[in-house]
């Protein structure tokens, strides 16, 4: 039963890491309070990050020290940071601790063990070790089955792949009722994550200028704390049927209305294959690269590599090319769709069952 647990979320969001960590514990949390469990944050003070969110949503919220200068592996220390949590937690166990953190590893969790009965992990790089009862990837790769092998506790939960897509109900609701047009492009979306710190939209924007198709409606979806907002209104302004969505909550509304995305190959990944979405994918950073090349080698999404390398003439070249082409747009949709992103069992009711 999850009634009256006490639960607590690790997680934090930058300008440099972006929000996706943030987001998708949000959703987490929002369907363990629904089941009954009251759920705090614990997030590092970090430039650009999205912590306010936490609190506008109605759960409690820690704000403890980030390392000097930022955030990254180098600066990262887990020693001290699981200090912090355990100054939060006090002298009372939560029920579920969660950590999704591409810093945090064995030594922190092993280190929060005495104050939490239960640890989840939401991981998607398999590159260290990990101290706890449920591993959760909803990423899509080549052999996930056998990724954590020689990572985890051999009594470890595995939840692994896009069926455990941890989804807004608008996007359930979406999928449900999805009509995908097979006719012309008519709208397209642009979305480069949360903090979009490298002006990604910007270049993508630019392309579209080039692209110089007026008769395509243009949605650009960027967070709150991206610090190039200014410029982005500014080119959007500039360009016939545009619109800029800040912070939005229409996103599930926003991917089934396009018939075509230009976006990182983050965790909004995830919810455009949920919709069907063909995508013109960039990678932002490390953590994206091989995710983008199995998806492309899946023919789920059409990688176009390093978005640092990309020029605005390019990215309009590829567009058009990807407009004109409406078999591989449909072949990418039905791929993306096939996947069944958010369609496995309630995550809330295998943790319930598997840690009572």
């Amino acid at each position: 039963m999850i009634t009256a647990q006490r639960w607590a979320v690790r997680a934090d969001s930058s300008l440099h890491m972006g929000a996706g960590h943030l987001m998708r514990c949000l959703t987490l949390a929002r369907q363990a309070r629904a089941r009954g469990a009251a759920v705090e944050f614990i997030c590092a003070d970090l430039p650009g990050n999205l912590s306010a969110l936490v609190t506008q949503q109605g759960f409690g919220l820690h704000l403890v020290r980030g390392p000097e200068g930022g955030a990254g592996p180098a600066l990262f220390d887990g020693a001290a940071d699981a200090l912090q949590t355990l100054a939060v937690a006090g002298s009372r166990p939560w029920d579920w601790l969660v950590a999704d953190h591409y810093d945090i590893d064995a030594g922190w969790e092993t280190a929060l063990r005495p104050m939490a009965r239960h640890l989840l992990v939401i991981d998607d790089l398999a590159n260290r070790q990990h101290d706890c009862d449920v591993l959760l990837d909803q990423n899509y790769y080549p052999g996930l089955e056998h990724r954590y092998d020689g990572l985890l506790p051999p009594a470890c939960r595995k939840l692994l792949g896009p069926r455990f897509l941890l989804l807004r109900p608008e996007f359930t609701e979406a999928r449900a009722r999805l009509a995908r047009s097979t006719g012309p492009v008519r709208r397209i979306l642009i979305n480069f994550g949360g903090t979009d710190e490298a002006n990604v939209t910007g270049l993508a924007l630019d392309a579209m200028a080039l692209l110089a198709r007026p008769e395509i409606a243009l949605d650009v979806v960027m967070g709150a704390t991206t610090p190039h907002r200014a410029q982005a209104e500014a080119r959007v302004a500039a360009l016939p049927d545009c619109c800029l969505h800040v912070q939005t909550s229409r996103m599930a509304e926003l991917i089934a209305s396009a018939d075509l995305a230009i976006g990182a190959c983050g965790s909004s990944t995830w919810e455009r294959c949920c919709l069907g979405l063909p995508t013109l994918a960039l990678v932002l950073a490390d953590n994206q690269r091989q995710g983008a090349a199995a998806l492309h080698a899946a023919g789920i999404i059409f990688n176009l590599g390093e978005a640092q390398a990309l020029t605005p003439a390019a990215l309009a070249a590829a567009t058009a090319g990807l407009i004109a082409d409406k078999a591989a747009r449909q072949a990418l949709s039905e791929r993306s769709l096939a996947l069944g992103a958010g369609t496995g069992p309630d995550l809330m009711a295998l943790l319930a069952e598997a840690h009572t």
